[in-house]
């Protein structure tokens, strides 16, 4: 069954219906044709940023999180490598910015990787630091769409 709710006792559910939502419009649009750094509203308080960069050396990459958003980390062209750690096992390296809704963080010890190549996606609750933009196996232009999907309603 279908939730509209993000949270069933206390715990994420990436069975609900904008989770579902999102896919789906991750899998009908062509983001090949559509302009770095436009924004597409999708409703229900979601929307699609368009990004286009060259991948970056890890170490000059930071690890960040979010508060307000979960992120649909979609790849459509090229690939990165992504930092991934539990949130509460980084140290913050400056405040968290409400109206961003971004916080940075230091360099942890340890950390997992996910390699995401086109047509691949990650997604990145609350919960989770992340560090985007990291060259895979080689620096590469990447055309990735971040859906931002509401903690809350």
């Amino acid at each position: 069954m279908l939730t509209e709710n993000i949270k069933i006792e206390g715990k994420w559910d990436y069975r609900a219906v904008r989770f579902r939502r999102a896919i789906a419009f991750l899998k009908e649009t062509d983001f090949l044709n559509e302009q770095p750094g436009s924004v597409l509203q999708i409703g229900d308080g979601m929307r699609a940023e368009v990004q286009e960069y060259e991948t970056m050396p890890a170490d000059t990459c930071r690890f960040e999180s979010h508060r307000k958003y979960f992120d649909i980390q979609y790849v459509a062209s090229g690939e990165e490598c992504m930092g991934y750690i539990r949130q509460s096992e980084l140290t913050p390296a400056e405040p968290y910015d409400a109206e961003r809704d971004l916080a940075f963080y230091e360099e942890p010890q340890t950390a997992g990787r996910v390699h995401l190549r086109a047509g691949d996606f990650a997604v990145v609750s609350p919960d989770d630091g992340h560090k985007p933009r990291c060259i895979g196996d080689a620096p590469c232009l990447v055309r990735k769409i971040v859906v931002k999907v509401p903690v809350e309603d």
